[in-house]
Order: structure tokens, then sequence, then C-alpha cells
């Protein structure tokens, strides 16, 4: 379990772009879980869309990418800065709109030296609603969160 302070610890990133209210599950070097509690107070609703506001589904993989930085940090990879190098397989099943809370699943497919390769499922209700595979470098230049 990591609430919202524990991951600011650990990931760089902060508001509007920190994907990520609790971390509910984690097996280091397998597999982890997270939540983000979507509300209409999320910036990108003003645009995505006026009348009609759904989650972007790259903001979906962007969480997902978020738990995995997680996970990793936590299997013993030094760094805090997650680089996506590949996204394949994502697919989009059901809107995501305020009020919904995404269950993010992150699974470890394999790991050489910085370089992860995850699957990731979102879920609301335990209805799939996103998911992806997602390649990653781990790098810790430019992170200084204190």
């Amino acid at each position: 379990m990591m609430d919202s302070i524990e991951i600011q610890r650990i990931l760089p990133h902060r508001y509007p772009f920190l994907m990520v209210d609790r971390l509910i599950d984690i097996v280091p070097g397998q597999k982890a879980t997270g939540i983000k509690n979507v509300t209409i107070n999320e910036p990108f609703f003003q645009g995505h869309f006026p009348g009609n506001p759904i989650m972007p589904g790259v903001m979906i993989v962007e969480a997902m990418a978020q738990v995995s930085g997680l996970l990793a940090s936590n299997s013993g990879a030094p760094s805090k800065t997650v680089y996506f190098m590949s996204i394949e397989k994502a697919k989009f099943r059901k809107p995501v709109v305020p009020g919904d809370q995404l269950k993010l699943e992150v699974t470890v497919m394999r790991q050489r030296k910085q370089v992860w390769k995850f699957a990731g499922a979102a879920f609301v209700d335990d209805k799939l609603v996103a998911e992806a595979e997602f390649t990653a470098m781990m790098s810790d230049e430019g992170t200084d969160n204190g």
C-alpha cells in the first residue's frame, strides 16, 4: 500500500500530470495495482469533450505507466523517471468518465538492465476499459524529488 505522499517521493510527476492516487498491491519484480479516481476537475475534461467528458486514452496509458514506474522502483530500479520507448497493442474498450475509479494493473513481461516491458490493463467496476503493452527505460537523469 502506498498513498499519494509516498507516490510523490518516488515519481517525479505532479499535478496535473500525476495519474495515480494510491498503490493498493505490489509484488516486486512481478506486478502492481494502482487506483486513479477520475474527477470532473481533471484539466483535460475542459477540452475532451465539452458537454461529454471522456478521459483521453493516452492519459489512461500514462496512468498505467506511472504504476509501472512505482513497480520498477520497488523492484530494485534505482531511478525515478520512466521514459516510454514504445506502446503496442493499445485498445480502448469503454469510455472513462468523471466519477469512475480506474483500477490499473501492470505486470512485468521482461526486464533487461534499464529497459522494462510491461502489460497493463485498466478496469472500471471490474470491467476492462483499456489495455496496452509498453516498453520503458528507467533513468535517474533529471530527477530531484527531495
